[in-house]
């Protein structure tokens, strides 16, 4: 089982804090534009999405995908390792709208605790990272297709695109239950996005 389970969604997290999300907004916007960084953002038309978070190789992800968030104020939680929500990290994650899973854990259970949150809350936003990691991976994790699948939400898709220097969530589609044909789809297009260390990607494979 699940060392720390995700029961729930955070309640409160920079999103509903509105003179500190202002000021963090103004962070996120001057990161992006130092760095000379693009967003690119066309959100599904409905309350709940599951994001797909890829290409997923540096540390340097995070910050670009949450400026995202920020400058386009797109609330929405993600799933990371339990290990990151260690200590007074627990409630900083949490906060930023992390929902702490075990990889260890079932399969099965974890996409079910998953969708679950779905049915529970008339609006649920979630990105997940299919890599699992910084390390090198050969293939990716299914869960977030199967969370998709069994809530009936689209899948967004997310990416930070080195070569051309965009950070962006502008393509959706619907699980079709055909997962050879949607992780063809995927593959297609994670294909054309160049991530910062190529060495530690791979495409989708079924």
């Amino acid at each position: 089982m699940s060392r720390v389970l995700p029961t729930h969604p955070p309640r409160f997290t920079v999103f509903d804090t509105p003179i500190l999300r202002s000021i963090l907004r103004l962070v996120g916007v001057t990161l992006l534009w130092v760095k000379r960084w693009r967003t690119s953002v066309r959100l599904p038309d409905t309350p709940s999405w599951v994001a797909v978070i890829a290409p997923h190789t540096s540390f340097w992800d995070f910050p670009l995908l949450v400026s995202l968030a920020l400058k386009h104020r797109i609330k929405a939680n993600w799933l990371g390792k339990h290990t990151l929500f260690r200590g007074p990290f627990f409630y900083f994650f949490r906060w930023l709208g992390g929902i702490p899973v075990d990889p260890a854990d079932s399969g099965d259970g974890r996409v079910a605790g998953v969708v679950r949150m779905f049915e529970e809350n008339d609006r649920m936003r979630i990105g997940i990272a299919p890599e699992a990691g910084l390390s090198p991976v050969t293939t990716w994790r299914t869960g977030f297709y199967h969370i998709a699948n069994g809530a009936r939400v689209p899948l967004l898709l997310a990416y930070v695109d080195y070569g051309r220097r965009i950070v962006g969530a502008d393509t959706w589609f619907v699980p079709t239950g055909d997962m050879a044909a949607d992780f063809a789809r995927l593959g297609e297009f994670y294909g054309g996005k160049r991530p910062r260390y190529p060495e530690r990607f791979a495409l989708p494979e079924v």
